[in-house]
């Protein structure tokens, strides 16, 4: 698709079904962002000072409740005329009004996504015979969300939360199998990354990046990663590892860090510790999840385009023209940050990751 060489991108905002277009009008910067442990977040900069209804003097707006108040549901899109895409549904949390000598008085709105209630929310308590599907839709039902769940992970005989918010206890259970949370209006997703769909997009450096740095790095990366711990019921020791071939199923070429490390430094092993397994399926799982997370991290990119409305948490991003080790497909966008502001317009900053280096590289 040709993209239009002018357009306006200035954002859309939307208070409880309704446009409001002197929001638009007085944007003077927004952020918008999201990783993969979910909780979108947005804070926004708006004037102060704007036309008075009964035509006198100017007035200060922002702060009597009429337009944006604590509650409100808030929605952001951006982009050219049709091709606008949605990048904040959330409610208000906090506003923030700065007053400084010889300038423009400021109203600041913090909003969060759906996602906002399991953070506020904080528990002790056990769950019997679940999986960790089975407490994301848990969880979810009870703070009236919808719920997605395709995480790969076993049944657990028992699983405790101590004394930690629905937010970091389910982040907690999504890192041991590297699952991703993420709220997709009001339904909270808890999902294995090749279970989650997103946009594809190619990007090309002097084009749509505007600024890129790209690493290849050997320092976490494992040739095998060992999970042990002791089956009380079985009376045996559990000794499980994942080795190096996990993350083949989800490359097409290119070598990976494992093979490097392999060949560049030899065999290195790493031995979690962290978590102890009661049964020899959790320690698979564990094993198995910890190493892809080291071996999907082997080439990192942080990157900004010169505004993205279709870069989002998961998607599967082509780079070109960025050198021969880097360049192709196979990037998964980790964390997007969308900006907006008088002077640019708008940005789209990223991180991305690959598991492997192209052939004939490094």
């Amino acid at each position: 698709m040709t993209d239009p060489l002018l357009a306006a991108t200035t954002p859309v905002f939307t208070v409880d079904g309704e446009v409001k277009g002197e929001l638009a009008r007085d944007v003077l910067r927004l952020e918008v962002e999201e990783g993969t442990g979910g909780l979108k977040t947005l804070v926004a900069h708006f004037a102060a000072i704007g036309p008075n209804p009964s035509g006198s003097d100017e007035r200060l707006q922002y702060l009597d409740g009429a337009v944006v108040d604590f509650g409100k549901e808030l929605e952001v899109s951006i982009g050219p005329p049709g091709t606008e895409r949605k990048i904040f549904l959330g409610a208000i949390s906090a506003l923030e009004a700065a007053f400084d000598e010889g300038r423009m008085p400021n109203v600041t709105v913090f909003a969060e996504d759906a996602l906002m209630k399991l953070r506020m929310t904080r528990r002790m308590r056990t769950y019997t015979d679940v999986s960790d599907d089975d407490i994301a839709r848990a969880i979810a039902g009870e703070h009236g969300l919808g719920a997605e769940a395709a995480s790969d992970g076993p049944t657990y005989d028992v699983v405790h939360q101590l004394n930690q918010s629905d937010l970091a206890f389910l982040r907690d259970r999504a890192r041991l199998v590297q699952a991703e949370i993420w709220c997709d209006d009001r339904t909270l997703n808890f999902k294995s990354r090749p279970n989650r769909t997103a946009t594809s997009l190619t990007l090309v450096a002097g084009n749509h990046l505007i600024s890129a740095k790209l690493r290849a790095d050997l320092a976490h990366q494992r040739t095998t990663v060992r999970v042990s711990g002791y089956d009380v019921q079985q009376r045996a020791t559990i000794d499980e590892e994942a080795p190096a071939d996990v993350v083949q199923a989800e490359v097409s070429g290119g070598r990976t860090g494992p093979s490097v490390l392999s060949s560049a430094f030899g065999e290195r092993i790493s031995h979690r510790v962290r978590e102890v397994p009661l049964v020899e399926g959790e320690a698979n799982a564990w094993a198995r999840a910890e190493m892809l997370r080291r071996a999907r991290r082997f080439v990192s990119v942080t990157a900004t385009t010169r505004g993205t409305p279709d870069l989002v948490v998961g998607s599967q991003v082509t780079l070109e023209r960025v050198g021969p080790p880097f360049e192709g497909a196979g990037y998964y966008v980790t964390r997007v940050r969308h900006t907006w502001d008088l002077s640019q317009g708008h940005r789209t900053s990223f991180e991305a990751e690959r598991a492997t280096v192209s052939e004939g590289a490094a």
